[in-house]
């Protein structure tokens, strides 16, 4: 029986909802991922959750938004006060974000990737949104790039940004599949340097 906890908020009581759902897809896979999981994790009743929640699927709606919204975010964070968008920006916003990931130990990715394997059309429409909103805000990093000298005009931005996602995408599963046994960062460095030359404005 799940232990009795104060009250919370809706807010606070939904943020530890998600969170123990993002804890139980990345260790048990999505398809062990039930109410009744996510109640003993957080300490309340499986009815404390259907206040919040209608359904398990309406969980993983929630919590796709939520991961777009960390990932956009840690893109977003970094441009901030930045005027002009250099090889060196965009490099230093990567890399922020590698960080990001790796403090999360790869969370989002991995959720995403989990909760597409289940295979419900409208999560995986959902969660291709979440992906094409990512990319898109990569776009808008490389044009702006483009703008201001340090990228190629003749690229395409938008496979270059597609491109940009995989090897970001690429290496934080291969780094998840590896229990995180060596750093993104270092990985991501020689990597860096070949997409770096591909695009640059010489």
């Amino acid at each position: 029986m799940a232990k009795k906890m104060k009250r919370e908020s809706t807010e606070v009581r939904q943020q530890q909802i998600i969170e123990a759902a993002q804890k139980i897809i990345f260790k048990h896979g999505s398809e062990h991922l039930t109410v009744k999981r996510i109640a003993d994790m957080v300490g309340i009743s499986e009815a404390a959750i259907y206040r919040h929640f209608k359904s398990k699927k309406s969980i993983l709606s929630f919590l796709l938004t939520y991961i777009e919204n960390i990932l956009l975010n840690d893109i977003a964070e970094e441009r901030k006060g930045t005027e002009l968008v250099t090889l060196d920006t965009i490099d230093k916003i990567i890399l922020r974000h590698f960080s990001m990931i790796d403090m999360r130990k790869g969370l989002s990715f991995q959720v995403i990737a989990e909760i597409v394997s289940l295979g419900d059309r409208k999560l995986n429409k959902k969660a291709a949104q979440t992906i094409d909103k990512y990319i898109s805000s990569l776009v808008e990093l490389l044009s702006t790039g483009v703008k201001d000298g340090a990228i190629r005009k003749d690229i395409d931005l938008e496979a270059s940004a597609t491109l940009l996602f995989t090897l970001i995408h690429g290496l934080v599963n291969m780094w998840a599949l590896n229990d995180g046994s060596f750093k993104l960062i270092n990985k991501y460095s020689s990597l860096w340097q070949i997409y770096r030359e591909a695009i640059s404005n010489r």
